[in-house]
């Protein structure tokens, strides 16, 4: 099967070598990073331009083209690949709209009856100032458009969460959500769909803030791990049965069906599950601890989501190891990355017991590979328990040599404690 993937992140060096080692694939990526030159050949083609892409697509005759990232997606990349007669993972414009806008996301979810939190649509700093108002601290306010999983602040200091709702409506076209506070642990739930029928993938739950013990700002997710072991049973089902499959008939029913992967991101509060807000594509850095559990071939599956014959799919097969991963990030992640700097260890750390490096911030130089982001990597390892995977990522952590790099050292403890 010959398959263009779009993107160049972590996220897609995840895609990109779970669909290589799981069935026989030719990989195209477009623009791809360094972690990807030996699974696939690197296209020099913007991934956000909806006609270079499908012309690319349909000269190179592929069978599928496959979306990373959620600009593309938003650009209307699937939309022009459609059209061109080619098999995309990926949703419409439109429907991609559920990441594209949080205040769209919450209209489908009160026609689907999803349970979420009661939230506020603003397009000025004196409707958000009412908005607060409403709610009793801590704050939630976020950025209605995309913000790459930074747009959200969560605060008890009221003029800081007005100073972020003036910075999101100053933008042209701003807009933004002020909501309820949900508490409880929170959830990444996968799910691939081709418009019909929904297939969920393990459960994983993420690390948004910068330092240990939730400190510090959002960023784009520091770590990662997968299966929770503390979820009631039962969990998933009620996920797919309560949020996932009504979200996806209502986008049918609306006229846009949603095909690809609907990310869940979720919150298990005293009162019941509850959703926090959908994306629109795999989310990072989960998938680089979801994949490696993945037992049945990737691009089969992705591709029967693009075909609409997701029906007939036979039952997902999984590893029953535990995954961790660790992300590594630049100096002074996430405020302003310092770039540039060499990248060693990388070889070392994928020689640990089955422990693989994910690259993303990361591109070759004459001296060798050196960062070009603020999260440079990630360190992936499975055991035969949460315990085991932990100490292998920490250990392959620690052969990764970056001047003035950091990352968390709590990612899984909570859970492996036994404290969830």
């Amino acid at each position: 099967m010959d398959i263009l993937l779009l993107g160049s992140g972590g996220r897609e060096h995840a895609l990109a070598r779970a669909m290589v080692e799981g069935t026989n694939v030719n990989l195209f990526v477009a623009p791809g990073n360094a972690g990807m030159k030996t699974l696939g050949e690197r296209v020099d083609l913007n991934p956000n331009d909806p006609e270079a892409v499908s012309a690319w697509a349909k000269d190179r005759g592929v069978d599928m083209v496959v979306i990373g990232p959620e600009a593309p997606l938003v650009a209307g990349v699937a939309d022009a690949v459609r059209e061109a007669g080619i098999p995309v993972f990926g949703p419409d414009q439109n429907a991609a709209m559920l990441e594209g806008s949080k205040a769209f996301a919450k209209d489908v979810m009160e026609a689907a009856g999803v349970s979420t939190a009661a939230a506020y649509a603003c397009t000025s700093v004196e409707e958000a100032r009412e908005a607060l108002a409403r709610f009793e601290p801590p704050y939630v306010v976020k950025n209605d458009g995309l913000a790459a999983g930074k747009g959200v602040i969560v605060t008890s200091d009221l003029e800081a969460a007005i100073a972020h709702a003036e910075s999101c409506v100053a933008a042209e076209g701003g807009a933004v959500l002020v909501e309820e506070y949900m508490g409880g642990p929170e959830v990444s739930l996968f799910c691939v769909t081709d418009g019909k029928s929904v297939v969920p993938l393990l459960p994983a739950q993420d690390f948004k803030r910068a330092l240990d013990n939730d400190e510090g700002p959002n960023t784009g997710g520091m770590g990662a791990y997968c299966p929770l072991p503390w979820l009631p049973e039962g969990f998933v089902e009620e996920v797919v049965e309560n949020v996932a499959q009504p979200v996806v008939d209502e986008m049918a029913r609306r006229g846009t069906p949603f095909v690809g992967l609907l990310y869940c991101g979720l919150v298990v509060t005293t009162s019941g599950v509850r959703v926090i807000e959908f994306n629109a594509r795999f989310g990072d850095p989960e998938t680089q601890v979801v994949l490696p559990l993945l037992k049945t071939p990737l691009a089969d599956l992705l591709y029967a989501a693009a075909t609409g014959t997701l029906a007939d799919f036979p039952q997902l097969e999984w590893s029953d190891s535990a995954s961790v991963g660790v992300v590594v990030s630049s100096e002074n992640y996430p405020a302003t990355p310092v770039l540039g700097d060499l990248i060693e260890g990388v070889e070392e750390a994928e020689a640990g017991e089955q422990t693989r490096v994910y690259i993303a911030g990361a591109k070759d130089s004459e001296e060798g590979l050196v960062t070009s982001g603020g999260r440079v990597l990630l360190v992936n390892a499975l055991g035969a328990s949460l315990q085991e995977a932990q100490a292998r990522a920490y250990e392959g952590v620690a052969k990764i040599r970056i001047r003035g790099s950091h990352f968390r050292t709590d990612i899984a403890a909570r859970a492996v404690a036994g404290e969830l």
